[in-house]
């Protein structure tokens, strides 16, 4: 009998070393196709530098449709079709101007500057008015009335330099962007300053969106680079100062736009449904090729990898490229409400949108119902991932996907190395010079490599 035990514990242990050699083996060959013949590189320098920026409602975002619909109708792929939402429809008109005036110290100089989104325009000839230095939302509330009517709110605190994670830095920062201008205006204040969300001292001004409230108290919000922020609060320190702005912006009426969707249908659990996606739309300003132009073609790439190394997945592999992250969303409310309509399971949701950077693995999360279960069964994986360098944390997934987080499944957000992200985000230089090819692909690897586990085995 003890004989008999070992000889079945032995095969057992081989199966599972056997199970594992081939899943070793088909990863290598998904990074061996990435990284020579992956798509993603040759389908991102052409969307940045012949459509460009792709802001929601512009003929660009309508082009990238087309052009994304297009390409992957040549994967042969099961289907490829559009998803109708209605998007906001933001324009930033002429460029802007914002100007210290008649400074003590440098006279009058120009600062660097980007409207925020959907911030509304100054009047015809601009506004100028003193500036008031915040470093807080509470700040704003300390002031009060009678300290910001009539002045311009110049919020500066910093990115977190001593956050290694940068996404958390960004986190502790960019409400005073998004909540700031309309807090601002509730007292009285005519216009705000935003210091741009970089840890890096440049010259580059950073866009983004500002919220409003639904009411005829806001105030346009522009966002000045980290050198000029510097300045100015350098300046604020020893003499009053006063500056210009004119913005010419517009919200004008939403627009029809899609997403953009296609899967490989599943042989065995049809019903079970893997997303990858990343968002089409990008700010006007710059190209969009890390944000989010980088994690869209990753997502259609892993489609074109899987054909092409002839695997047949036993669940339904679906891309989904979606329209109006940026500034509403709408894209993704779509989705998850068609998606709900129609009782579909998410089994699992990869979403792309932190860059095309070096991949160091993956966030996680779902539902507190089942996501422990789920979880441990990914974490199993980690010997077929940690040499490539990937790992698994608990933590956000994505903007767009995690409206499925009702359906149960498992959610996860690409993380490639963040150190450099924020000195390209929502800027004129994230451009395809800003990408580099291998990392690219690299990052293609490893979502495929993820979604060929979770097809294989379920959670």
């Amino acid at each position: 009998m003890r004989f008999l035990s070992i000889l079945f514990c032995l095969s057992i242990y081989g199966n599972t070393f056997a199970q594992s050699d081939t899943d070793a083996f088909f990863i290598k060959k998904i990074y061996a196709s990435a990284l020579t013949e992956g798509a993603s590189y040759p389908w991102l320098y052409e969307m940045t530098t012949q459509i460009g920026g792709r802001l929601s409602g512009s003929p660009q975002a309508a082009a990238a449709v087309e052009y994304t619909r297009q390409e992957l109708e040549t994967l042969d792929v099961d289907s490829v079709y559009l998803q109708a939402c209605l998007v906001p429809h933001w324009v930033r008109g002429a460029k802007e101007q914002v100007r210290i005036v008649n400074s003590n110290a440098v006279g009058s100089m120009d600062l660097n500057a980007v409207a925020l989104g959907n911030s509304i325009a100054t009047a015809k000839h601009g506004i100028t008015a003193e500036v008031v230095e915040v470093q807080s939302l509470d700040e704003v509330e300390e002031l009060g009335r009678a300290g910001l009517e009539g002045k311009i709110v110049f919020f500066n605190r910093p990115m977190d330099p001593t956050q290694i994670n940068t996404f958390a830095a960004y986190g502790g920062a960019v409400g005073q962007r998004y909540a700031g201008p309309r807090n601002a205006a509730k007292h009285g204040a005519v216009g705000a300053l935003v210091r741009s969300m970089t840890t890096r001292l440049d010259d580059v001004p950073h866009t983004g969106s500002t919220a409003y409230e639904a009411d005829d108290q806001n105030i346009p919000a522009v966002a000045i680079s980290t050198n000029h922020a510097e300045l100015l609060s350098d300046l604020l320190e020893n003499e009053s100062v006063q500056v210009y702005m004119q913005t010419h912006c517009q919200n004008l009426s939403p627009k029809p736009s899609h997403n953009v969707i296609a899967e490989i249908k599943g042989s065995e659990f049809p019903d079970e449904i893997i997303l990858v996606g990343g968002h089409l739309d990008s700010w006007d300003i710059g190209h969009g090729a890390h944000d989010d132009g980088a994690g869209c073609v990753q997502a259609m790439d892993v489609l074109q990898v899987l054909k092409r190394l002839e695997y047949k997945p036993k669940r339904t592999i679906r891309c989904v490229l979606f329209m109006n992250e940026e500034n509403g969303q709408a894209g993704a409310q779509a989705y998850s409400k068609a998606s709900d309509a129609k009782g579909e399971f998410h089994l699992a949701a990869i979403e792309s949108d932190r860059g095309g950077f070096t991949p160091r693995g993956f966030t996680a999360d779902g539902d507190e119902a089942v996501f422990t279960k789920r979880y441990k069964k990914v974490v199993e994986w980690l010997p077929l991932l940690e040499p490539y360098g990937l790992d698994f944390e608990k933590g956000g997934s994505g903007a767009d996907i995690r409206y499925l987080k009702s359906q149960k499944g498992l959610l996860f957000g690409f993380k490639p190395d963040s150190q450099r992200y924020f000195d390209y985000h929502h800027t004129d230089i994230d451009r395809i010079e800003a990408v580099n090819k291998r990392e690219l692909e690299l990052g293609t690897a490893a979502i495929t490599s993820l979604v060929y586990l979770i097809d294989k085995y379920g959670l």
